[in-house]
């Protein structure tokens, strides 16, 4: 019985720590994790190998919205069985002047917009609604080369084009040596709230690099 009692209480020990899970019930979280994505170095990174039209020359793209995401205290709902219409190309295809494509719209909508309780018509417009609420520094559209930068330099940028967000209500990431998302936690109402305790990963590189708009 001894092993059998050491194996439960591993269990147990694990339980609390689950990260996400798919099926849940449609509407039940926290908060919101709102991830931007700085567009052109997604582009070099993963954006020019799938040709995707988000990275064509001249768009213009900066801070893209990836996505709206609900968030439990910790971990997150995803793929939850919502019972509700997925949304029509029309509805996905006029968010890519915020996400880039339609097809990201898609898959946002059917690994978190269906998590959230909402139609895909309200919650394309709440995510929308989000990503007008804060504010992008300009600065970084000024840039006109390739930049090493501190990540923790991003952070503060957002700090202060936002009085009103504070350091433990945004994280920024990094992949690949690149600067890769600012993610900024929201409440339900999407007013700014601090993170909870596994999305307050950032990154310490003091080299990031940064490249311009196309």
């Amino acid at each position: 019985m001894q092993p059998l009692r050491a194996c439960l209480l591993t269990l147990s020990l694990l339980t609390p720590f689950a990260t996400h899970a798919e099926g849940e019930r449609a509407g039940e979280f926290d908060y919101y994790v709102m991830s931007l994505s700085w567009s052109p170095n997604w582009c070099e990174l993963t954006g020019d190998a799938r040709r995707s039209p988000q990275c064509a020359d001249d768009t213009g793209h900066g801070w893209t919205l990836h996505g709206l995401w609900p968030q439990y205290t910790r971990g997150y709902p995803s793929y939850c069985q919502s019972g509700l219409r997925p949304p029509s190309r029309a509805q996905t295809g006029a968010m890519a002047d915020i996400m880039g494509t339609g097809g990201l719209a898609w898959h946002q909508w059917k690994k978190h917009g269906s998590c959230t309780g909402l139609g895909p018509a309200d919650y394309f417009a709440l995510s929308r609604e989000a990503y007008g609420r804060v504010i992008r520094p300009e600065v970084f559209r000024k840039l006109d080369r390739d930049v090493a930068l501190p990540a923790s330099v991003v952070e503060e940028a957002f700090l202060k084009a936002n009085p009103r967000l504070k350091p433990e209500g945004i994280t920024i990431t990094c992949k690949q040596d690149h600067i890769q998302e600012a993610r900024i936690c929201l409440s339900r109402t999407l007013e700014f709230i601090p993170c909870g305790p596994d999305v307050r990963r950032d990154c310490t590189l003091e080299d990031a690099l940064f490249t311009p708009l196309r």
